[in-house]
């Protein structure tokens, strides 16, 4: 049977089927290289991405926590300016009550006053952790007392605080005033001193 004999379908399967096989493998591996290096392409950017995605959301969290503890702060401290101004206050008051150590009946009442007038303040510092720093009788603290002189005093440790001036004040565990103090010194402190001006 000859070529034109055949059905024209057969023609056409006979031609289709003759093409070379190897072309059409070469065009699929070209196309799935090029696939493999869209994925990888496509995978990286993707993690790069996520990366950033996830360094953002660390960045975020940490401000978040730092707005936290500032708006935190700004309540606990806010009225720093204020408490340190009514520390003179108190101070006065009490003042006041060791001046008046008369008998007469006058200045009972006005004592009387002046102590009740402290006690509403004092409540008020309590109500606000303003916390007093008294240390007679501890050992000298840098971080909490100032020392305003050091005296030889052999009753008592070195670099204790044997007066106390003026009291100290913390707010919320935080210094705003510190106590003002006077510390006790060994004999042997006294003369290194003494040499060494």
């Amino acid at each position: 049977m000859s070529n034109e004999e055949k059905p024209v379908e057969e023609q056409l399967e006979s031609e289709t089927v003759e093409e070379p096989v190897e072309a059409s493998e070469a065009v699929e591996s070209e196309e799935s290289d090029d696939l493999a290096a869209q994925l990888a392409s496509a995978q990286e950017e993707a993690a790069k991405y996520k990366d950033q995605f996830i360094r953002s959301e660390a960045e975020m969290a940490n401000l978040r926590r730092r707005v936290e503890k500032d708006v935190e702060n700004a309540h606990k401290f806010g009225q720093e300016k204020i408490s340190k101004e009514l520390l003179s206050v108190a101070d006065n008051l009490e003042r006041a009550i060791l001046a008046s150590e008369s008998d007469s009946a006058e200045v009972k009442a006005l004592k009387e006053g002046v102590e009740m007038t402290l006690k509403g303040l004092l409540d008020v510092f309590a109500k606000f952790n303003i916390v007093a720093i008294d240390p007679q009788g501890e050992p000298f603290d840098p971080q909490l007392h100032q020392a305003m002189s050091m005296v030889e005093n052999p009753d008592v440790e070195p670099n204790t605080v044997i007066a106390v001036m003026q009291k100290g004040y913390t707010l919320h565990d935080r210094l705003i005033r510190p106590a003002m103090v006077m510390v006790s010194k060994s004999a042997e402190q006294a003369t290194t001193i003494d040499e060494k001006a």
